[in-house]
């Protein structure tokens, strides 16, 4: 896919970032899409539905972020003890009916572009809390996740698009991510963006995966493992 022509299809149809990207949200939308390219995601369909859940999921974003911010918040980076303040504050005036028992007070707040929370989460990504605001880690946490149904237990392969576009909240895939909430019709405006862009700048074509003997033994390493090697490196970045 020719990613200027993606970008610009973007910005012509202004039905997702209006007329202009920030730099950030470039970012964060390339990796993404490089995450969809080395976890061989091969229909525009899924990336288109990857990209929307995303960009809602950051409220137009387009970036790793914990859980509380908004887009309108200053500090779009706040401590973690500001964080767990909040949510103590909501949960005490009943604002979180589905919460029994806050999982945030040791840290184990959402996080990244499809927030992470509960510790056992984190722990099967193999990740810790900080890693899963690292772009590269959290564009792969949310490609893996819708690809291998993490977050709900629905996947990408779970629905026939574009039909599944026009599904009720029960069969919406929407549903990968989040429960009936009332979001199904802006995601799927969304994913109809994403995928109109995609086709304007030539569709999508994946890179070949490499031959099996040139990665010996990844086969059997799974998603946690590969994770840490990613943090691993990105580590002796810094």
């Amino acid at each position: 896919m020719n990613r200027q022509a993606f970008y610009e299809a973007l910005r012509a149809s202004k039905a997702v970032f209006g007329t202009s990207l920030s730099a950030r949200q470039v970012s964060g939308t390339d990796a993404l899409l490089n995450a969809c390219e080395n976890e061989g995601i091969t229909d525009a369909h899924h990336v288109a539905n990857i990209l929307a859940q995303c960009y809602h999921e950051t409220a137009g974003g387009m970036y790793p972020i914990k859980e509380t911010v908004m887009r309108h918040h200053k500090d779009q980076n706040p401590s973690d003890a500001t964080v767990i303040a909040r949510l103590d504050r909501a949960f005490a005036r009943g604002q979180l009916p589905w919460v029994r028992t806050p999982y945030w007070r040791d840290g184990w707040f959402g996080r990244g572009f499809i927030q992470l929370t509960h510790e056992r989460n984190y722990r099967q990504f193999g990740v810790r809390k900080e890693q899963a605001l690292k772009l590269p880690i959290a564009a792969m946490i949310a490609v893996k996740g819708m690809r291998d149904g993490s977050f709900t237990g629905r996947k990408l392969a779970d629905y026939r698009f574009p039909q599944a576009l026009s599904s009720p909240p029960a069969q919406n895939p929407r549903r990968i991510v989040n429960g009936s909430d009332g979001t199904d019709a802006t995601v799927v405006g969304h994913h109809r963006a994403f995928y109109a862009a995609i086709e304007a700048a030539g569709g999508w074509v994946t890179r070949p995966a490499p031959p099996v003997n040139e990665t010996p033994n990844r086969e059997h390493e799974g998603l946690g493992a590969l994770i840490r090697r990613l943090a691993a490196w990105l580590g002796g970045r810094t």
